[in-house]
């Protein structure tokens, strides 16, 4: 089913998300792996950020990730820089709520997200990027299919050290085989 799967549904992200990803954004230990620039957030930053970066938007779609168990959010995802004439899209994830961490939940709503991308939207195409020092995450992301198109090597700064951002891409043919 669309947006829907065994543990999980999306919703659309609205304005009355602000607080509870204005905390997911003020968690070090959750923006540590997907957030290019740390820093301290208040709720009037992320209402801004969420009205015109992510809601103001017309080339993305952001749904929150809801455990259909409890109707508890558990994170975000989105396709961002949706290019419809040459069919692609870059998508991005975070799971903010901790203790949903490791239990495959990611995997569940990229899978959900990838469906909507190649079988609804016909998307040819589905990249990300992601920290090189975030091996979970690269693990999921190749167990899913997507492959290594390059690096931006030493771009991400991090706890005194320098990390590459790796790209990573999907094909729809790529996608719906393996499915």
């Amino acid at each position: 089913m669309l947006f829907e799967s065994a543990r999980i549904k999306f919703r659309k992200m609205t304005t009355n998300d602000v607080q509870m990803y204005n905390q997911w954004r003020n968690d070090l230990e959750v923006m540590t792996t997907t957030s290019p620039s740390l820093d301290l957030y208040t709720e009037e930053n992320t209402h801004e950020f969420v009205s015109h970066v992510i809601l103001g938007s017309d080339t993305s779609k952001s749904y929150i990730i809801l455990d259909k168990q409890c109707d508890r959010s558990v994170g975000i995802i989105s396709l961002i820089q949706l290019d419809y004439k040459n069919r692609n899209a870059e998508c991005i994830i975070d799971i903010g709520e901790k203790d949903y961490w490791g239990k495959g939940y990611g995997t569940e709503a990229l899978r959900l997200l990838l469906d909507y991308a190649f079988l609804e939207l016909n998307l040819h195409r589905v990249s990300l990027r992601v920290f090189s020092f975030n091996q979970k995450a690269i693990h999921l992301y190749e167990k899913i299919g997507f492959k290594h198109e390059g690096a931006s090597r030493q771009a991400i700064f991090r706890d005194g050290t320098w990390g590459d951002i790796v790209q990573m891409g999907i094909l729809q043919h790529e996608y719906v085989t393996a499915r």
